[in-house]
């Protein structure tokens, strides 16, 4: 869970955030242990991005 200390969440960092995961997650340097919360990560990111996706497209064709 992100602190309120930090940026907000955004499209782009988490998009970066998510390639880092499966970059990690397929080198095979997540030790067992941390395996679980960066796959609920992981899955937490690809619905942010999912639903950031579907606002922005709903947005595009109320322009249209």
């Amino acid at each position: 869970m992100k602190k309120n200390t930090e940026e907000p969440l955004t499209y782009e960092t988490a998009w970066l955030e998510l390639q880092g995961l499966v970059a990690e997650l397929q080198n095979g340097s997540i030790s067992i242990d941390q395996l679980s919360a960066k796959i609920e990560r992981a899955a937490e990111l690809v619905k942010f991005c999912r639903e950031k996706l579907r606002t922005t497209e709903a947005s595009l064709e109320k322009l249209g």
